[in-house]
């Protein structure tokens, strides 16, 4: 099946920046493109959906490869193998003294983890051929350049986090395994990155192919909607000007890849599952009432926020690519560790508060209640050292920055206080 795959290796290439969501062409990628994020975003409506799209819009833009250091080696990529989860539903199955309505449903598990096996196997071979033909073009792109801070087009605020709304209802409709098994597969690439931003040829390709299969596993509507909101957003110019810094002929070869890999994902859905949440009920109503009481006391603080500052999108002063980069590989895990079901909670909560919003970017109070309500079945579900890990990693971020104290002096005090102390 898809336990193992042969990572290919690559050729060295010339020096370039790789194109932003409008994609090296006029021509539009029909669903489930891997693509649909830009390369930056401007800031959010509320702090909240502000690291979630750092993390989206970092993470896709600063992950790429590196040429294996040996030729003729050929590494393997080792993944998940989805066969131990049919023979767990088989098992089910032929189970004896089996009421007749469980049968059934053991019977329906079997068949869809069969048909999820076989769509992943063909996905994931898709992938080898596309970090194949597009690792030239990937290894050669500056991925710690500033150009992918920068908003690419003048849309506000409030426009980027009705788009980013469109990539959180996407994320939350995906099977959350598959979301989970793409996350670690993007923090083994964190983890070891050289100076240059670039991960090896075999995480690449495990990244593309867990990608496919969480985009395999929701509705094309969505993905369509997700590639229409951003396309909105980004200056026409834009791809053009980035063309121009390319080799054309890498390019179309990216790109070409890249629609057949899109021709195989569309091939091949697979039908998310969902597992029932961890949150006991007495730890998910002593969480509901303590969001009431912050959402009471916060509120009038969150109101004075100016949540249309560009300063939202401006990069941490002294700070490079890469530190940032490893406070959202903090997030990546601890997102690893979260409560599915309570993660799906809070990007509902979210969506809906975003679409709820005013002009200025301010969303309602009983959304702001219903977000600190999954947010805290999602934190309340992690380890807490893995909760430290991002509040140090962020720490260490801005701690020194002079951003916290800045960011203070443009509140009213008495609220910021109250809201913190809440």
């Amino acid at each position: 099946m898809f336990s193992k795959f042969v990572v290919p290796q690559a050729s060295n290439g010339a020096t370039f920046v790789v194109p932003s969501a409008g994609g090296t062409s006029a021509k539009p990628v029909l669903a489930h493109r891997s693509d649909i994020a830009p390369a930056a975003s401007a800031g959010t409506s509320n702090a909240t959906v502000q690291s979630l799209a750092a993390a989206a819009v970092m993470v896709a833009g600063r992950l790429s490869s590196r040429r294996s250091a040996k030729k003729g080696k050929k590494d393997r990529l080792t993944l998940v193998r989805a066969e131990a989860e049919v023979a767990e539903a088989e098992a089910k199955v032929e189970g004896a003294d089996v009421p007749e309505t469980a049968m059934t449903t053991a019977a329906d598990t079997k068949v869809l983890q069969a048909a999820k096996v076989k769509a992943m196997d063909n996905i994931m071979q898709a992938a080898v051929k596309l970090s194949e033909s597009t690792f030239p073009f990937m290894a050669t792109v500056p991925w710690n350049s500033q150009e992918f801070w920068l908003n690419p087009g003048t849309a506000d605020a409030v426009s980027w986090a009705k788009a980013i709304a469109k990539i959180i209802d996407m994320g939350a409709a995906m099977d959350a395994e598959l979301v989970k098994q793409g996350c670690e597969a993007h923090h083994a690439a964190i983890t070891d990155l050289p100076a240059s931003g670039m991960c090896s040829a075999a995480k690449l390709t495990e990244i593309y192919a867990f990608i496919g299969c969480m985009i395999a596993s929701v509705p094309e509507s969505k993905t369509m909607a997700v590639y229409e909101a951003v396309k909105a957003l980004v200056d026409p110019r834009v791809p053009e000007y980035l063309m121009s810094k390319v080799i054309s002929a890498q390019a179309v070869q990216a790109y070409e890849a890249l629609l057949d890999f899109v021709k195989v994902v569309k091939a091949n859905p697979i039908t998310p599952s969902y597992s029932p949440t961890t949150v006991s009920s007495s730890a998910a109503s002593s969480i509901s009432l303590a969001a009431r009481k912050l959402s009471t006391e916060a509120y009038p603080f969150m109101q004075g926020v100016d949540w249309t500052d560009s300063l939202y999108a401006t990069p941490v002063p002294g700070k490079r690519a890469q530190a940032a980069l490893k406070a959202v590989d903090k997030m990546i895990v601890m997102g690893t560790k979260m409560d599915g079901a309570a993660l799906q909670e809070a990007a509902a909560a979210h969506v809906k508060a975003i679409e709820g919003m005013d002009a200025k970017g301010v969303l309602t109070q009983k959304d702001f209640e219903a977000i600190l309500v999954g947010l805290g079945k999602a934190i309340s579900s992690a380890p807490t050292s893995t909760v430290m890990d991002v509040y140090n990693e962020i720490s260490a971020l801005v701690g020194t920055s002079g951003i916290p104290y800045y960011l203070f002096s443009k509140q009213n005090p008495i609220q910021a206080i109250s809201a913190y102390d809440s």
